[in-house]
């Protein structure tokens, strides 16, 4: 038998869904706030935060296996750094003009 007839995660898919409503409301919250210097600190926390709820739980990688774990952090890693690279060049040769 499969590990999906055990038992529904439907209570476990609600309770997600309800942490990113949460999620969802304290970055609301928190973009009207003046923070200074750590707005985008805590913007990015929060997204992380409901990033790694969604990969978890949503995407099943939370009971993965290890191999299939270390290819999602490895690539995640590598795109990180490519749209960051893309930025930050962007942003550089923006003063040329």
């Amino acid at each position: 038998m499969s590990d999906h007839s055990k038992s529904s995660p439907l209570p476990t898919y609600f309770a997600v869904w309800i942490a990113l409503l949460a999620g969802t409301f304290i970055t609301y919250e928190a973009a009207k706030a003046d923070l200074g210097v750590f707005n985008a600190a805590v913007a990015l926390i929060i997204a992380t935060t409901k990033a790694l709820l969604v990969a978890l739980f949503f995407m099943h990688l939370r009971g993965a296996s290890e191999k299939l774990l270390k290819l999602v952090v490895i690539s995640t890693i590598f795109f990180l750094i490519l749209l960051l690279a893309l930025a930050m060049s962007d942003y550089g040769t923006r003063a040329w003009n």
